[in-house]
């Protein structure tokens, strides 16, 4: 693992097309997520700037943008979207699943991603796909769901979590992994290269 990234505001989501050709006609991908206590946002930012940064993704003219579900964000003028949650009790939590539902159409017509956050530990447990990540993918129509560990901080967690965890011995810690959430976007940033080529 790495460090957290830097160079993650949703803001700054113009800065990666600094030095490209200005013929290259700019992709959009929308990288939407639900995060409880930020652990899950920052995978997401992070998704975002490979996706930008990223060979494949600098090659094909990315221009990602990264948005909280609770902002609602229209699914439409992207030619992508990766939508990710925390999941808690083995589930998104619901502000990601409404999202994946209101907007489904808009979702099964262009290429989608899907990932969760909430594993943690050494080796990250629970190794099992949250619950909704199979019916999500079906009226989605994602390519893929991808699990990565999560972030367990007692200082950001309510009354009732803090006693949840200690109750059920969790592993405090920051476990999630940078290197695997790069070397994705830069799957999700190859795989689009193709789409759009084939598209031309």
């Amino acid at each position: 693992m790495t460090g957290t990234p830097t160079n993650l505001r949703p803001e700054d989501a113009l800065a990666g097309l600094a030095g490209r050709p200005s013929a290259l006609p700019v992709r959009r991908v929308l990288v939407a997520v639900a995060s409880r206590h930020g652990a899950t946002r920052d995978i997401a930012r992070a998704i975002g700037a490979r996706l930008e940064e990223g060979a494949a993704g600098q090659a094909s003219g990315v221009m990602a943008v990264v948005l909280p579900v609770e902002q609602h964000p229209d699914p439409a003028p992207y030619d992508a979207v990766v939508l990710g949650s925390a999941v808690y009790a083995g589930r998104w939590l619901e502000p990601a699943r409404d999202y994946a539902t209101t907007h489904a159409a808009t979702l099964r017509d262009r290429p989608v991603w899907l990932f969760s956050s909430g594993p943690i530990g050494t080796p990250p447990y629970p190794a099992d796909e949250p619950h909704d990540a199979g019916p999500l993918r079906a009226i989605t129509g994602a390519r893929e769901h991808r699990i990565f560990p999560g972030r367990l901080d007692k200082q950001l967690l309510g009354f009732g979590e803090r006693a949840m965890v200690t109750a059920m011995r969790a592993p405090v810690g920051d476990f999630r992994d940078w290197e695997a959430t790069r070397a994705w976007a830069d799957t999700i940033a190859g795989q689009l290269a193709e789409v759009w080529a084939t598209a031309r």
